[in-house]
């Protein structure tokens, strides 16, 4: 293996920034920490044979071959598992041979191929993956099951959905001259914050280099049958409960291959992601396309979504918008930032003793919480390998990738 450099962090923070804003461009959906439940665990899937002698190369240098990779088409197998420390969510996201029942109403309406629950069984577990792109208008990514495949096909302004299991389809189409739509937007699209690709996982960490972080080249590897470079990034701050990233970046392409996020606390990744077969060749145009099989129920997004409008209407509801995060406060910065809010309401979570939670739920409820007190007075704290949140009895949560203790300091401040 050829030798390398020593760590670099705070001596190389300018150029390290501007390889970051360079990386800009690569821009893919990701919340590393952000979807509390989407993360993953480390398995043996991603075989190497070896580590590659490979020429020299910095940090520096190799940041921005990642920003400065023209990878637009490519084709594939991938491995994704996640291991937070929670329970599988397979069930109450509705699994894949069960038809999916999490997204239907209380009338038994909805669909079972709606991307909302479908791709949160990828927050626990380990799952493969096909997947392929053509430019940043044409996706598709089908997570494969034993008996059962789901699909998601973005092709221009069409977003079809469709799950073999239930033999059902869920489509969506973008305004005219809108694509794209935003994270949590009721059209149906897939939120775009929910990762795809290691290249997407890669993003976020690159975007975090600053003078709060060391990056380092630590060696090489070889995923998928393609010789990488391994660049790990850490956090230099104390009370993160992230350990190390590391990113396996394609030799020839700066394409990441795979991505994994080693918890401070150590053991298992809390997220592991890579190509177990890519091909970076044109996929076939009709890759991209897609008509419902017969019979198959299909469900119109537009449909749906005017349904969910008049049904909170008539329970006087209403849509949550960005106001509603005014009072959103930010403590610290880098690695160590907390975020600060308010619970509607000004007040904790429910209690039995309030009348308002089953004596059953609340022992179920004190099961998954620490309970904390500090001078910011009492709360509960719960707990997962990465993200951790303190929510007080007067109704303030603080939220973040650090430990318990950061938290309640936070709250005494």
């Amino acid at each position: 293996m050829a030798p390398y450099e020593p760590a670099q962090d705070t001596s190389e923070t300018g150029e390290l920034r501007a390889g970051r804003r360079k990386a800009a461009r690569y821009v893919v959906p990701v919340a590393v920490a952000g979807v509390a439940a989407a993360t993953i665990g480390l398995v043996p899937a991603l075989a190497t044979s070896g580590d590659p002698d490979l020429p020299d190369i910095t940090a520096q240098e190799l940041i921005e071959k990642v920003a400065a990779s023209e990878t637009q088409q490519l084709s594939g197998n991938m491995k994704i598992s996640t291991d937070l420390g929670l329970p599988s969510m397979g069930g109450m996201a509705g699994g894949f041979a069960g038809g999916g029942s999490a997204d239907r109403g209380e009338d038994g309406e909805g669909s079972a191929a709606d991307p909302r629950a479908k791709l949160m069984e990828l927050a626990s577990g380990t799952h493969t993956l096909r997947v392929a792109a053509d430019g940043p208008d044409k996706q598709k990514v089908s997570v494969l099951d034993d008996a059962a495949e789901y699909s998601l096909i973005h092709n221009g302004d069409e977003m079809w959905a469709y799950d073999s299991a239930s033999n059902e389809a869920y489509h969506a189409k973008a305004p005219d001259g809108e694509a794209h739509q935003g994270e949590g937007k009721r059209d149906g699209k897939a939120p775009e914050g929910l990762p795809a690709t290691p290249a997407e996982f890669a993003d976020q960490a690159l975007k975090a280099v600053d003078d709060t972080t060391s990056v380092e080249v630590d060696g090489t590897a070889q995923v998928a049958g393609r010789d990488a470079y391994r660049l790990v990034v850490k956090p230099k701050q104390s009370g993160s409960t992230v350990g190390q990233i590391t990113v396996a970046v394609d030799a020839r392409t700066g394409t990441p291959l795979k991505f994994t996020l080693t918890p401070a606390s150590g053991g298992a990744a809390v997220v592991d992601v890579g190509f177990t077969k890519v091909d970076f060749g044109k996929p076939s145009a009709s890759t991209f396309d897609f008509t419902p099989p017969k019979g198959a129920k299909v469900t119109e997004a537009d449909d749906k979504a005017k349904g969910r409008d008049a049904e909170d209407r008539a329970k006087g509801g209403k849509e949550f918008t960005e106001q509603d995060l005014n009072d959103l406060k930010v403590i610290g910065e880098g690695w160590s930032s907390i975020a600060e809010l308010k619970l509607p309401g000004g007040q904790g979570l429910p209690t039995a003793g309030s009348g308002d939670v089953p004596p059953d739920a609340q022992k179920l409820l004190d099961s998954l919480g620490d309970r904390v007190d500090g001078t910011f007075g009492s709360g509960t704290v719960f707990s997962t390998r990465l993200i951790n949140a303190l929510v007080t009895d007067d109704g303030t949560v603080y939220v973040g990738a650090v430990t318990k203790d950061a938290l309640v300091k936070a709250a005494n401040r």
